[in-house]
């Protein structure tokens, strides 16, 4: 049986690269967009290990809060609210719809799974074009643990009524990975701009350069195991 394939969101699905133009007006420069999503990402790991939950809106705002702190350039309510507002209109990475479409015209069950709470992640997907691709959209939020958290994905696999071994995670974060494999998923790393995997990472599955490789790495081993 193909796996059932569920993918991360944020930076593997959609392209951060549009919140640069709000960071260049606010910060005086782009490279703080990657320097924020860092921030957001440290402050949900360590939710996460401390057992004292805040959500992924909540998170991404505190982390704003820290890079004004740390470059002294506090910035308005307004900007804020803006770049906030732009990580619900996220374009999709330009490989994702074919991508995707490719996936579902060979019949494969597919899901999405994202730190984002539910009502972000759904709109998100829906404004980049892409929900209709999914049969279900996971939130982190819903068992108030953030990935890469075991709860998370054992949550996906009780609601899909799968079992870990039939899940594959395609993630562009190392962290990700190494999250979906602990649970005794199998996994995929899409090696977006500035994504590496760590050396203390198991090897995912499948390394791809975007979904289009993905696809055919999955699909062509689905074939030749058919064959046979």
């Amino acid at each position: 049986m193909p796996p059932i394939l569920v993918f991360d969101v944020n930076e593997t699905l959609l392209d951060l690269s549009a919140l640069d133009a709000d960071f260049e007006e606010s910060f005086g420069s782009a490279r703080a967009r990657a320097e924020w999503f860092k921030e957001v990402l440290q402050l949900a790991f360590v939710t996460t290990i401390t057992s004292r939950y805040s959500d992924f809106s909540h998170i991404a705002k505190a982390a704003l809060e820290i890079v004004e702190k740390r470059h002294d350039k506090p910035i308005s309510e307004e900007q804020r609210a803006r770049i906030l507002q732009t990580m619900r209109k996220l374009p999709a990475h330009p490989d994702v719809k074919d991508g995707l479409g490719r996936f579902r015209a060979e019949g494969l069950r597919l899901a999405a799974l994202t730190n984002s709470t539910l009502e972000a992640a759904e709109a998100q997907l829906a404004n980049a074009g892409l929900r209709h691709n999914f049969e279900r959209v996971f939130s982190a939020d819903s068992v108030h643990r953030l990935k890469p958290a075991l709860e998370p994905y054992l949550m996906v696999a009780r609601e899909l009524r799968a079992s870990s071994d039939s899940l594959l995670m395609v993630a562009a974060h190392s962290w990700d990975i190494a999250g979906a494999m602990k649970a005794g998923w199998s996994a995929a790393f899409i090696a977006r701009p500035g994504q590496v995997l760590d050396a203390l990472t198991p090897r995912p599955n499948f390394v791809a350069r975007d979904l289009g490789d993905l696809g055919h790495q999955i699909l062509g081993q689905g074939r030749r195991t058919g064959a046979r």
